[in-house]
């Protein structure tokens, strides 16, 4: 059966929000407090059990780590912006060049408008409501399209927008690809993507139609470099955790390991005993271990290990799986060739690669042969090395002796470089995403400029001859 697409509808919509974005913009810092009280009450108190029994039932998540990873993110994000939105709203001054004497300039943060947010699943809550919270702070009115792949939480994200918001103000729209396709024509104020890259670049090229601004939070192969003076242990732990947790479904998790030859054998045997411990010796019977979130994305990675073997990969560790559950156990593979697909494609489940190096400049170098990732990692007490690595790469973020963590921290800007994202995202970095830093100069009195008004005289080109030397 075929759902029809009610192209008119969504143009409707758009148009009764681009009919209310005024006075949404003119909203005062305590209106936009309450909605995000309000948001903050649904998600912490109201919503939770709902939100947790959906995410289990889309891919089997613990509710511990839906509590840590996606209710959290949402409840710190929104007390973060309480603290800090009195100021953002505030006039922004700047300074007056002294040639311009007699004026006065500030920035004034200013609503976009028309807001698209279009989110994926892997961690549908947290990346739906969380540039949500920036666009409600900066004043602007939204339709939300979040993911079909997960459908249980989808729903429950429509009944607390449809409880806390009017349509003309916030609206969510379920749905597949067909409605995010006939949603992306319409003339949008700004356009907040998180997904793939290759969907990134089909969003952009819908956004240029418009000339609309964007914000693509996209992914990539994050590497993990650990060399020869990393506290091995914590390393491990710490890789275990960033790389496993989500089932591997984390657009910042560790693609792949870039190891110090030497030390290979005892990072393995160190992961072994980690994950053990996480999930121990029967991971499909354990509670902390979530599932693929559907059968494509199983199949894809079950290829994945097919090609591997076909290209001579050896599987370290793991590699049995259950297509009946979307299960495939923590799985690391070593002595990957340029061939492995591997290698070559943003990984997204619970594999992980291991390369060796022999020196720090073959790693650079094999991490500027790929694509510029969302997060580097390094794990290093060499500070020479470290610095070394980040002065000759380029990533969105790098965490050092520890990964994923940055995307926590409220006060750093979150997001891609070319091919894993343009924009940021979290705090004032969000708020501004949604928002258009307007400048405004006032003039108070007669200014300086004004002598140099036509008609033009010798008198008027000595001062201009003065005014470019010294001002």
């Amino acid at each position: 059966m075929k759902v029809r697409i009610d192209k008119n509808a969504y143009s409707a919509l758009f148009y009764l929000q681009k009919e209310n974005q005024f006075k949404i913009g003119n909203s005062s810092y305590k209106q936009r407090i309450n909605k995000l009280n309000a948001l903050k009450n649904a998600v912490e108190n109201t919503y939770k059990e709902a939100i947790r029994k959906a995410i289990y039932a889309d891919f089997k998540k613990p509710f511990l780590e839906t509590d840590l990873t996606e209710i959290y993110p949402i409840t710190s994000e929104i007390k973060y912006v309480k603290r800090h939105l009195k100021f953002w709203m505030s006039k922004h001054r700047v300074g007056t060049p002294l040639a311009l004497v007699g004026a006065s300039s500030w920035v004034k943060y200013e609503p976009k408008g028309v807001c698209l947010i279009i989110s994926p699943w892997n961690f549908p809550l947290n990346l739906t409501f969380g540039p949500l919270i920036s666009a409600i702070a900066a004043g602007n009115t939204v339709i939300i399209k979040p993911s079909e792949l997960t459908p249980n939480i989808s729903s429950v994200m429509s009944r607390i927008v449809k409880e806390l918001f009017p349509e003309n103000e916030v609206a969510l729209i379920e749905g597949d690809v067909k409605i995010s396709q006939e949603l992306l024509k319409l003339p949008f104020n700004h356009i907040f993507f998180t997904g793939s890259p290759a969907i990134g670049k089909v969003v952009m090229k819908a956004a240029a139609e418009n000339l609309t601004s964007i914000t693509l939070e996209l992914g990539g192969k994050s590497p993990t470099i650990i060399d020869e003076t990393a506290n091995l242990v914590s390393a491990v732990k710490r890789i275990a955790w960033g790389k496993f947790i989500n089932n591997g479904q984390t657009c910042i998790a560790p693609d792949y390991i870039l190891i110090k030859e030497e030390i290979k054998n005892d990072f393995l045997v160190e992961l072994k005993k980690q994950l053990q411990l996480f999930y121990t010796n029967n991971p499909s019977k354990s509670k902390s271990y979530c599932r693929i979130v559907n059968k494509r994305h199983f199949n894809r990675l079950i290829n994945h290990l097919k090609n591997a073997e076909e290209n001579g990969v050896k599987i370290e560790l793991g590699g049995k799986f259950n297509e009946n559950d979307n299960y495939i156990e923590p799985t690391v593979v070593s002595n990957l060739t340029s061939k492995a697909s591997l290698t070559q494609e943003e990984i997204f489940g619970p594999i992980l690669p291991i390369i060796t190096y022999k020196t720090v400049d073959e790693a650079i170098n094999y991490v500027n042969s790929k694509e510029r990732p969302l997060a580097l990692y390094i794990y290093s007490k060499n500070r020479k090395v470290v610095n070394k690595i980040i002065n000759n790469t380029r990533a969105g973020s790098t965490c050092i002796n520890n990964n994923v963590l940055q995307y926590s921290n409220h006060y750093l800007p979150f997001g891609g470089t070319n091919n894993s994202g343009i924009g940021k995202s979290h705090g004032f970095y969000g708020f501004q995403e949604f928002s258009n830093q307007r400048s405004v100069l006032k003039q108070h009195i007669k200014g300086s400029i004004e002598f140099l008004f036509p008609p033009y005289t010798s008198l008027k080109q000595k001062l201009t001859d003065i005014t470019i030397k010294w001002f």
